[in-house]
C-alpha cells in the first residue's frame, strides 16, 4: 500500500447538494425556509401536545414523539447542509461526522417504529374503541416509544463505531451534503463486507418489521370500516386515519424508493434527491399535514393563540 494511503483522516469535505455556483444562493434560500418551517412546525407540535389539556391522549403522545424524531434528524443534517452553501469548502471534523451519522441513524430509525406504534394506536381506536384507554394505557404508550429509542440508539452506535473504526485511505471528499454511511464506506480502504452485511440486515429488519405492523394494522382497520353500517361512522374512521396514512405513505415510499431501487440505477445523485426529500421535506410536511387535516390540533392552536393574545393585552 502506498504511503499516502496510510494518511490519518481527521476531517471530511462535504460536496454539498450541487456544484453549480449559480444555484447556491437560491437553493440556500429555499432550504433555509424549509428548515425553518420544519423547526417551527415540529417545535410547535411538541409544545402544543404538552400544554393543551385536550391533546393528552395516546394519539398525540405518539405525535409528539414523531415531531421529536423529525426535529432530530432534520437538525442533525439541516444546519450543516446550509453551511455548505455559504462557505467555499464545507469541512466537517472526523468526530463531528461520526456524531452526525449516529444521531441521523438514531432518529430516522426511531421514526419507523413510532409510525408503526401510531398505526397500532389507530387500530385499537377503531377496532376496539370501548377498550381503547385500557389497552393504550400510559405505561403501554411509554413502552412503545422507549423500546424503539433504546434499540435505535444501540443500532446507531453499533453502525457508527463499526464505520469509524475502519481504515480510511486518505481521500476525504464525501459526495453528499451530510455524513451518510454509504458515501463514507466508499472512502474506506479496509474490508467493508462485515459492516455492509450488518447495515443491510438491520435496514431490512427495521423497514420490514415496522412496515408489517403498519400494513396489518391498516388491513384490520379496513375490514372493520367495511363492516360498519353507518356511512357517517365510515367517514369518521377514515378521517381519523387520514393524516397518519398520508405521512406513512410519503415516508415509507421515499425510503423504499431509495433502498429497493436496482443497483444499476443506484447513484449518489439519486440518493441526494431522495435524501433531501426525507431529511428536510418530510419533517416540514408532517406537522403541516397534522395541523391542516386535524380538527383537534387546529382547535388547540386557536385556543393557545387566544391565551397568548390575552397575555400580551
Amino acid at each position: 500500500m502506498e504511503t499516502h494511503n496510510l494518511t490519518v483522516v481527521t476531517e471530511f469535505i462535504l460536496m454539498g447538494v450541487t456544484d453549480h455556483p449559480e444555484l447556491q444562493a437560491p437553493l440556500f434560500g429555499l432550504f433555509l425556509i424549509i428548515y425553518l418551517i420544519s423547526l417551527v412546525g415540529n417545535l410547535g407540535m411538541i409544545i402544543l401536545t404538552m400544554v393543551d389539556s385536550r391533546l393528552q391522549t395516546p394519539m398525540y403522545f405518539f405525535l409528539r414523539h414523531l415531531a421529536t424524531t423529525d426535529l432530530g434528524y432534520s437538525t442533525a443534517v439541516g444546519p450543516k447542509m446550509l453551511t455548505n452553501f455559504i462557505v467555499g469548502q464545507n469541512r466537517i471534523s472526523f468526530n463531528l461526522c461520526a456524531t452526525q451519522v449516529a444521531f441521523f441513524l438514531l432518529f430516522i430509525a426511531c421514526e419507523l417504529f413510532i409510525l408503526s406504534a401510531m398505526s397500532y394506536d389507530r387500530y385499537v381506536a377503531i377496532c376496539k374503541p370501548l377498550l381503547y384507554m385500557v389497552i393504550m394505557s400510559k405505561r403501554v404508550c411509554w413502552v412503545l416509544v422507549v423500546i424503539p429509542y433504546l434499540y435505535c440508539t444501540t443500532v446507531a452506535l453499533l453502525i457508527t463505531i463499526k464505520i469509524f473504526t475502519l481504515s480510511f485511505c486518505g481521500y476525504n471528499i464525501i459526495s453528499h451534503f451530510y455524513c451518510d454511511s454509504l458515501p463514507l464506506l466508499s472512502l474506506v480502504c479496509s474490508n467493508t463486507q462485515e459492516i455492509e452485511v450488518i447495515m443491510l440486515f438491520l435496514a431490512a429488519f427495521n423497514l420490514i418489521s415496522s412496515l408489517l405492523v403498519v400494513l396489518v394494522s391498516y388491513l384490520l382497520i379496513l375490514i372493520a370500516i367495511l363492516r360498519m353500517n353507518s356511512a357517517e361512522g365510515r367517514r369518521k374512521a377514515f378521517s381519523t386515519c387520514g393524516s397518519h396514512l398520508t405521512v406513512v405513505t410519503v415516508f415509507y415510499g421515499t425510503l423504499i424508493f431509495m433502498y429497493v431501487q436496482p443497483q444499476s440505477s443506484h447513484s449518489f445523485d439519486t440518493d441526494k434527491v431522495a435524501s433531501i426529500f426525507y431529511t428536510l421535506i418530510i419533517p416540514m410536511l408532517n406537522p403541516l399535514i397534522y395541523s391542516l387535516r386535524n380538527k383537534d390540533v387546529k382547535d388547540a392552536l386557536h385556543r393557545t393563540g387566544k391565551k397568548i393574545h390575552s397575555v400580551f393585552l
